[in-house]
């Protein structure tokens, strides 16, 4: 079982990571590179003239190294996701529950809906020279929605009694209903058009990556049986 475990979350966590860092290349990195120029002040949201500036700029082309840590980081993180994933994947499979190419794509759906989406609801992904609270309570409370929203899909998914059902809904909604922390005040130097789409292109990437890691989850667990 270990070895299936170990086997399965390699394979799948490191082809999901290229294609996560593809998509991250041509959809977020852009706006990452954007977003510096208004941070490092070459760009600024509204000048002395209050025109503001062109939509489009000038972005700095291929960097080997930047681009080579980016990819060695998304495989990284994809292959411990993908070790979260599968040992999850490994119990469901212990009680009995079918495990298949579908049912992993639903999985990779609720570790990006656990992981990304709904700490997002209060932390949305940021980018450089946004104003954030500090950075402890941000991370206590970003686990803390974690556990808890991996918790209450469990019992939705496993659970067997309108209670549980109902003490899931409350897990889903505490973090929420506590709320995450947040400046004092709203500022910085990035036009708000760009951390927005900035906001929405990563939660898209997000959501295809983990749709690719359950689905490759599945088709390897099967394999190596």
């Amino acid at each position: 079982m270990l070895t299936r475990i170990i086997t399965t979350a390699i394979f799948a966590g490191f082809i999901t990571a290229l294609v996560a860092a593809l998509l991250q290349f041509l959809l977020v990195q852009p706006l990452l590179l954007h977003a510096e120029l208004f941070e490092n002040g070459s760009l600024t949201h509204f000048g002395p003239t209050g025109a503001g500036t062109p939509a489009q700029a000038d972005l700095p082309g291929f960097d080997p190294l930047r681009d080579g840590l980016s990819v060695l980081f998304t495989a990284i993180i994809y292959t411990g996701y993908a070790f979260l994933l599968v040992a999850g994947i490994a119990i469901a499979s212990e009680r009995g529950h079918d495990i298949s190419i579908r049912s992993g794509i639903i999985w990779g759906i609720a570790g990006f809906v656990a992981l990304q989406l709904a700490p997002a609801a209060g932390l949305p992904p940021e980018l450089p020279g946004a104003a954030a609270a500090d950075v402890a309570p941000r991370q206590v409370w970003w686990f803390g929605t974690v556990a808890l929203t991996a918790l209450g899909l469990w019992l939705i998914a496993f659970g067997k009694s309108p209670v549980i059902w109902a003490v899931a809904l409350i897990c889903l909604a505490v973090p929420h209903v506590i709320g995450a922390p947040h400046p004092d005040t709203f500022v910085g130097p990035v036009p708000p058009e760009i951390a927005a789409q900035f906001a929405a292109r990563a939660l898209a990437v997000g959501l295809a990556s983990w749709a690719v890691l359950g689905m490759l989850a599945g088709y390897f667990w099967n394999k190596e049986a």
